[in-house]
């Protein structure tokens, strides 16, 4: 084997899983089609739950401290959602995509793992012991698994002829970097009376410290081929509709047609060949949820891909990439299709359309629905399978950040091991025979016991009716035989 994983796609769901298993001491070897990192901002947000992510990592505090990266307000259909600011640990933050794989991409070189560009894929064949993939050059590249990672229109998948199911784009939008006068009177989301429309969200300031912008437009006459350039006269006529004289196009610094194209991989694992990101799941960019789905792909795929190259993977360890993630991706496509709707990215304004979007609105001011809605976009509402753990509520959660004295929970995970917590240490005797994959803590603290997995979710937790039992399953089932 020429390495443990060939990840294909150098975008932030391949970078994230580079670095998960390095973490958990896999080799990787990284590709990218493109002979240079693209500057684009692509997307523009960093959800809660994915910094939390970073977080365990020791990632977020160096990828927070590149620059200005000011925090929002979720929104949904643009409705502003201003009871859930403060409600997580972490905010939602606008980091462009570019400054994100800026990041990533140091921080791996940093520790070995160099991204290998200008490498066009052109074929895929797998056997009962590895992938062996092919480039336009002639090299090749034999891999125990492979990872495409490689966006919308993915090489891999398309080589694997893979079912793309889902919905063809019907209506596309102007999406663009910009600089304006008069952002900061402009709301987040504006309609005109005819149907014209408009999203102004911050992306931070330019190296001379100017106001950047992410824009989209969008309304009657305005839905063009995708192959059809964005200029700037075309920018200045969609903010004349909407704002009137109000917001002025300062500078263009980059724009794209986006589709609402709703499409899911039908299978995440194609025997040693696994979808992640934009390759497993295609769908308007809103609130950056295709950026950090993909990385939560990552996040989930990595430990379990090393725990197979490392030998103790359960048996069906690797299928719950598929049965984990799945799920969550077809959640993610039915709230942005449900969002579109509501937006009426056409500029229709169809009467049905404009009362269920009024009747939504009112909804919407309600406490309980402002939640539910902010645990649904921020990926903290992802609640894994975890069969025959019991009925603890943290079970199949994000573990709370919990701190136990010297160190966080957070931090323990840094290691890339799981982690049992056990304060009145009941279980480390049971724990003892994975102590190569699961670290003990918590002596003394006042918490639950509870076990974690590599990637920050909770798998077993004690409740009145658990016990010694209970956990040794868990173990097994999450981490192997013991030794």
């Amino acid at each position: 084997m020429d390495t443990d994983v060939l990840v294909v796609g150098a975008g932030p769901t391949g970078m994230t899983l580079a670095n998960e298993l390095r973490v958990a001491g896999a080799s990787a070897v990284l590709v990218d089609r493109l002979p240079r990192r693209s500057e684009l901002s692509k997307a523009g947000g960093v959800q809660s739950r994915t910094q939390e992510a970073f977080d365990q990592r020791g990632l977020l505090e160096p990828l927070l401290a590149t620059g200005d990266h000011p925090v929002g307000t979720a929104h949904f259909a643009g409705i502003t959602l201003p009871l859930t600011r403060d409600r997580h640990r972490f905010p939602w933050r606008s980091i462009p995509q570019a400054t994100i794989e800026g990041f990533l991409e140091r921080h791996l070189a940093a520790h070995g793992v160099h991204v290998l560009r200008d490498r066009e894929l052109t074929g895929v064949a797998q056997d009962e012991d590895g992938v062996t993939a092919a480039f336009a050059d002639g090299a090749t590249v034999r891999s125990r698994y492979l990872v495409a990672a490689d966006g919308g229109r993915s090489t891999v998948r398309s080589l694997l002829r893979a079912d793309f199911p889902g919905r063809p784009g019907t209506v596309t939008v102007v999406a663009a970097d910009v600089r304006l006068d008069g952002a900061d009177r402009a709301g987040t989301h504006s309609w005109s009376e005819d149907g014209h429309w408009a999203q102004i969200f911050p992306l931070g300031a330019d190296p001379q410290g100017r106001p950047l912008s992410r824009l989209a437009l969008g309304g009657p006459g305005r839905s063009l081929p995708r192959e059809v350039p964005v200029t700037e006269e075309e920018i200045g006529d969609g903010l004349r509709a909407v704002f009137g004289s109000g917001v002025r196009l300062l500078e263009l610094r980059y724009a794209r047609r986006i589709t609402n194209a709703a499409r899911q991989a039908a299978r995440y694992r194609h025997g040693r060949v696994f979808l992640a990101g934009d390759a497993a799941h295609v769908h308007l960019p809103l609130g950056a949820q295709g950026m950090n789905t993909g990385i939560q792909d990552a996040i989930n795929l990595g430990w379990k891909l090393a725990a197979a190259v490392h030998g103790w993977a359960p048996r069906r360890l690797l299928d719950t990439y598929h049965a984990e993630r799945h799920p969550a991706g077809a959640a993610v496509l039915r709230n942005v299709q449900a969002q579109s709707l509501l937006m009426d990215w056409q500029g229709a304004r169809d009467p049905d359309v404009l009362a269920a979007k009024e009747l939504f609105t009112a909804m919407a001011r309600l406490q309980a629905v402002q939640y539910f809605l902010d645990d649904t976009l921020s990926g903290m509402g992802v609640r894994y399978p975890m069969p025959g753990a019991g009925s603890h509520p943290l079970v199949g959660l994000p573990s709370p950040d919990l701190n136990l004295g010297p160190v966080r929970v957070h931090e323990l995970l840094r290691s890339g091991h799981g982690v049992l917590l056990d304060p009145a240490d009941t279980f480390s005797e049971i724990a003892a025979a994975w102590s190569d994959r699961v670290r003990c803590a918590g002596q003394g603290a006042h918490t639950e016991p509870m076990l974690i997995r590599p990637d920050g979710y909770v798998c077993w937790a004690a409740g009145p009716d658990s016990d010694a039992y209970g956990l040794e399953s868990a173990l097994r089932d999450w981490f192997g035989a013991p030794r």
